[in-house]
């Protein structure tokens, strides 16, 4: 139940897949109000981070969303210049490795992963 009717699906009751939720946000407030919690929860965990790291150097987007959905970043980092955070808006909507703003002193990078690598990698090693 957590993993398959909480999360975006609970919030938006159209879709677990934020991908699906972005084609049809313009006309389901639900579906809005769950990447904007979304969106809202990341930022605030990047505040809590820089708090406790007594500032940033470096952010890094990755994974699936994290790669191939500038919509998103661009929404999280909105807001974020007091930490130094600022997008370059056409790196970004390119899905660029730097897409942090030459002006910034944050430098925001969209590195890939192959989750499922990773995932077997570690338990590969835990056995």
């Amino acid at each position: 139940m957590v993993n398959k009717k909480s999360g975006l699906l609970g919030v938006s009751e159209t879709s677990s897949d934020l991908r699906d939720l972005l084609t049809v946000e313009k006309k389901d407030v639900r579906a809005a109000e769950a990447i904007e919690l979304f969106c809202y929860h990341i930022k605030k965990q990047i505040g809590a981070f820089a708090a406790a790291l007594q500032g940033l150097e470096t952010l890094v987007f990755s994974g699936g969303i994290g790669e191939h959905a500038p919509l998103i970043r661009e929404r999280i980092c909105e807001g974020l210049a007091f930490l130094g955070i600022e997008l370059a808006k056409k790196k970004n909507q390119k899905n660029e490795i730097l897409i942090s703003s030459k002006k910034t002193r944050v430098k925001v990078y969209v590195l890939p992963t192959n989750e499922e690598v990773m995932l077997a990698q570690s338990t590969l090693s835990f056995l």
